[in-house]
């Protein structure tokens, strides 16, 4: 029999696991864009200006000489390149650096006017200095920074892209892992993954999807075989009870003889239950769909299910689309489980498409309520004893018949049963 297993509901707002791949890529190639861009900048500023600087000095080693040759600087100002001495706009570290006599450069690519300066003492107490303007270096080191944002841009976006693509089928697979392994938690033991990635290769996706294959196999033979030995040992209890309750009827009139039948009845009522449960997990019942008018049919049904409770909306003749004889064994379930396990006054109320069978008891378990109704399993002792094969049977007729049960605890006190059924 098939249980409605919960559904894993994806948190608004969160990223799926091919878009985190695709953000972890992009975040990681930026940074090693970022890296490689800011080494490539360092090396060409450090050459550009190691280059300015030597050009520097090699002019004003040229202006020296003609200095030295000439007695003056007639030829001013060439090109770029300004040549004087004591120029008021020389740097001040290095008029000193002069003075000292040192031979020495001064380097400026950051500012607003990028310029380079070579300066030497002449005369004692005199600076020969020359400057050379680096406006075309600095628009050339703009125009790679550009092309640096450019590339790495392109680089992190075809990575992100890449990265989606990858992570994509790897999601995929993984979805289709956790809707087959939903699938099996509803009881679908048939379903598996199949064969995953690209053939002739094994990654974890892959043994993951083999393992769940695997798991479901063999939960599929253990679950098979433990139906299999629950419906052989039902049918062949079915005989000797036979025998047995033919005996028990020839016993003489006297109480040993009632609590004989009484035990042989209650073993061939767990017997009858077992064959059903049985017959319910092979999903060999076929219900017979009829229109009904429902309050008539559960009013019928409360009177022939021994069990005295209080049928509300009896007259209701909204018809519904049921097999008569299940739904009977279901509200029987229902009002038996409630009289064994529950306290009066019991209720049924027909409302609709619905039939609510109501006690006023201790209520379900949370156990019962949080995963459903098993077997041989009855909860708290308080809701008292017996074999918890009634919720069982009634859920699984109610799939057959394509019914819902809806169990709960409704304040203040007592236990509730809602079966919903399909219109006609």
């Amino acid at each position: 029999m098939r249980r409605l297993g919960a559904r894993v509901r994806r948190v608004p707002g969160a990223l799926g696991l091919r878009w985190k791949i695709a953000v972890l890529l992009a975040v990681g190639c930026s940074l090693v864009a970022l890296t490689i861009g800011l080494l490539i900048h360092d090396a060409r500023v450090r050459q550009v200006g190691e280059a300015a600087r030597a050009g520097a000095v090699a002019q004003l080693v040229r202006v020296r000489q003609v200095y030295e040759l000439t007695g003056g600087l007639d030829f001013g100002r060439v090109g770029e390149v300004d040549a004087r001495i004591d120029c008021p706009d020389l740097p001040p570290g290095l008029r000193e650096a002069a003075l000292a006599g040192r031979r020495t450069t001064w380097l400026d690519l950051g500012g607003e006017h990028p310029t380079v300066w070579a300066a030497r003492p002449v005369g004692g107490e005199h600076v020969l200095s020359v400057r050379r303007s680096l406006t075309h270096e600095q628009a050339e080191l703009d125009d790679l920074d550009a092309q640096l944002v450019a590339y790495g841009v392109g680089v992190v976006a075809l990575a992100a892209i890449g990265g989606a693509l990858l992570a994509s089928r790897m999601s995929r697979d993984l979805r289709a892992a956790a809707e087959t392994a939903r699938r099996i938690s509803e009881g679908d033991l048939d379903a598996r993954i199949g064969p995953t990635g690209t053939p002739g290769t094994r990654d974890e996706v892959a043994e993951l999807s083999a393992a769940v294959d695997t798991m479901a196999a063999s939960l599929q033979q253990r679950l098979e075989g433990e139906r299999r030995f629950t419906a052989d040992v039902a049918h062949e209890l079915r005989t000797p009870l036979t025998g047995l309750h033919t005996a028990a009827e020839l016993l003489p009139p006297g109480r040993p003889t009632e609590l004989v039948r009484d035990r042989v009845a209650a073993l061939r009522t767990l017997t009858e239950d077992l064959l059903e449960v049985a017959r319910l997990d092979a999903d060999r019942e076929e219900a017979r769909l009829e229109a009904h008018p429902l309050g008539p049919l559960a009013l019928s049904i409360t009177r022939r299910s021994g069990v005295e409770a209080e049928v509300i909306g009896g007259d209701t003749t909204g018809p519904v689309r049921t097999d008569a004889r299940r739904l009977e064994r279901i509200l029987t379930n229902l009002l038996v489980n409630a009289r064994r396990h529950g306290a009066g006054p019991i209720s049924v109320t027909v409302s609709g498409n619905t039939v609510t069978v109501r006690d006023q008891g201790p209520g379900f378990p949370e156990e019962v309520l949080r995963e459903g109704p098993r077997r041989f399993l009855t909860g708290t002792p308080e809701r008292g004893q017996g074999t918890g094969l009634g919720l069982t049977i009634a859920l699984g007729q109610a799939a057959v018949i394509g019914a819902s049960v809806t169990l709960s605890n409704p304040p203040p006190a007592g236990a509730s049963a809602v079966v919903t059924l399909p219109d006609a």
